[in-house]
């Protein structure tokens, strides 16, 4: 039996822990966190699951497994496992490739849902695989400018297939054909549906500002989705829209349709979905269903450790997850959800932040918040079927603005025009054909610039050190040849044996390297937080004999001559 992998970090008696002690110990804060961060859940989890072409309590399923589940199994102890936005685009190609009609027939789209599942629930044990065998470290091999080439397109994604549901309509082919056709969708908008998406919108993104102008006290406190669904809801009852037939307001016309809001059960057993495993014996299928298990293991666990990892940076207490030890929580969170109905799930990065910033000190905030979800859904899911899609739709149309925001192409410009040439080829690549190849021509793009800039092909994945003792308890490593993403790993890993094994302080001398890109850059300032963690330095010198290809300090660096 494969071990489940352990701690890679010592505790230290200030850090809140998400154990016993720190269960009573924490409530006060942990609580409140985890209802703050249901507010904000609620909503993303059944909008997150419509868009995937999921029942819409599929997504709370996914929400309240991961705390009850992912949480309980990892030591992560600030992030919030459930549905992500990012994982729309992978869970939707499943469902489309397996038949789905998008509402056309009924019996086909059930097909394709559990088909689906039965993916995502071989894919959660594939991630259980993943951390036992310890690959959560192939999360820093993806270079930082292509995995944010990739979410950016996945936010264009996201925005582009629910425009149209935000005006009442359906959006129907890939990502440019729907951009294509999007003026003649927008001029067929239903009037009164289009008036309760662009209000959501407006608030969503006119929020933050006002709340940190003018809201004082609890108001400061309310998430924008919250405030959303406290005015879109009793708009859309105004205008009469879950009537059927037509109606009118103002002297304006339109139709109205119970379709145009949230469909859930009234008991939560009757929408539990069990997988459909024929998926992997039919001979039809099958390699279509190993396509997307591959899809679902991959993506879904780079994105989950990269978001686990931005969290522990922005820890108060700068406590470090064991990344294989959460990827293994979560693809058993995976394997659970997926059981019953469930989407796929990650560590969530937005939801994580929000459990920060209200004062969430253990997992346990993660917990309590999937107590909060189960009982609402429990005791009240007919005020979720009063939620109207086209406010669920604004709120992805806003996660996909935030995912592709302007912002992100001038943030990696100023890193360098390499690193926006890495970008813009991962993004274009992903919305011309799909994510996985996207992604590997972002990667070969990072090698052709690198060939470019004059590096040796023999150096990429290898690193080269030499060990120079300084005296008992400091010692110099030497590099040659390159620092860069492709052999960053195990040039980590040696740093890391030298100094921990060891005991000693360590000096990395740069000076004989060709090229220091970016993404090692980055790498090394990591392990230097590390090793101050361990009671341990690390100094980096031998850059100034290097040219930086831009400004910022983590430019890529390269040997002048």
């Amino acid at each position: 039996m494969l071990p489940l992998p352990g701690k890679e970090h010592v505790d230290t008696p200030a850090m809140p822990r998400g154990d016993g002690a720190g269960f009573r110990r924490y409530l006060t804060r942990d609580m409140p966190a985890g209802f703050l961060v249901f507010l904000i859940a609620l909503p993303l989890c059944l909008g997150i699951a419509v868009a995937s072409g999921f029942p819409p309590i599929a997504g709370v399923f996914t929400a309240i497994v991961g705390g009850f589940v992912a949480a309980l199994i990892s030591d992560s102890e600030l992030t919030i496992k459930g549905p992500a936005a990012g994982l729309i685009v992978i869970v939707l190609g499943a469902m489309q490739a397996f038949g789905y009609t998008g509402g056309e027939d009924a019996s086909a789209d059930l097909q394709a849902y559990r088909m689906t599942l039965a993916v995502g629930c071989v894919a959660g044990g594939v991630q259980m695989l993943f951390g036992c065998f310890r690959a959560g470290v192939l999360g820093d091999f993806f270079p930082t400018a292509v995995v944010h080439g990739m979410l950016a397109a996945i936010g264009g994604i996201i925005m582009l297939k629910q425009l149209p549901v935000a005006v009442g309509q359906k959006a129907v082919g890939d990502p440019l054909e729907i951009l294509a056709h999007l003026p003649g969708t927008l001029s067929r908008a239903n009037p009164a549906v289009s008036l309760v998406g662009m209000v959501s919108l407006v608030i969503l993104f006119a929020w933050p500002y006002l709340g940190r102008r003018v809201a004082t006290g609890v108001t400061r406190r309310l998430p924008a989705q919250l405030v959303v669904l406290l005015v879109a809801v009793p708009l859309a009852h105004w205008l009469g829209l879950s009537h059927g037939g037509d109606s009118s307001v103002l002297g304006v016309s339109y139709a109205t349709n119970p379709s145009y809001f949230v469909s859930v059960p009234r008991r939560l057993a009757a929408a539990v979905t069990t997988p459909e495993f024929a998926v992997f014996s039919n001979p039809g299928s099958r390699s279509i269903a190993v396509f997307w298990v591959a899809m679902f293991a991959i993506v879904g666990s780079l994105e989950s450790l990269l978001s686990a990892k931005a969290i522990d940076m922005v820890d108060p207490w700068k406590r470090k997850t064991t990344l294989d030890r959460d990827l293994f929580a979560v693809g058993v969170a995976n394997v659970a959800a997926a059981s019953v109905g469930g989407l796929p799930m990650i560590s969530e990065i937005v939801r994580s932040k929000a459990n920060i910033d209200n004062g969430g000190c253990t997992r346990f905030a993660d917990l309590w918040h999937s107590v909060f979800l189960l009982g609402f859904v429990a005791i009240a899911p007919g005020l979720i079927s009063s939620i109207p899609l086209a406010a669920l739709a604004a709120m992805l149309v806003y996660t996909g603005c935030r995912l592709a925001s302007p912002n992100e192409f001038v943030s990696v410009y100023r890193i360098g025009r390499e690193q926006l040439l890495i970008f813009a080829s991962t993004l274009v690549g992903v919305l011309a054909t799909d994510l996985l190849v996207g992604v590997l021509i972002g990667v070969t793009v990072k090698f052709v610039v690198h060939l470019f800039n004059g590096l040796p092909p023999s150096t990429m994945f290898k690193p080269f050190l030499e060990v120079v003792e300084l005296d008992e308890g400091t010692v110099r490593v030497d590099a040659r040849g390159s620092a860069v993403f492709s052999n960053w790993i195990p040039f980590r890993r040696q740093l890391r044996q030298i100094a921990f094994d060891r005991g000693v302080d360590v000096v990395v001398n740069l000076e004989g390297t060709r090229l220091v890109d970016h993404s090692a850059m980055e790498g090394l300032r990591q392990l230097e937080n590390e090793f101050a963690q361990q009671g341990r330095t690390l100094t980096v010198v031998g850059l100034e004999s290097h040219r930086p290809l831009s400004s910022h300090p983590m430019a890529t660096r390269k040997r002048r001559g």
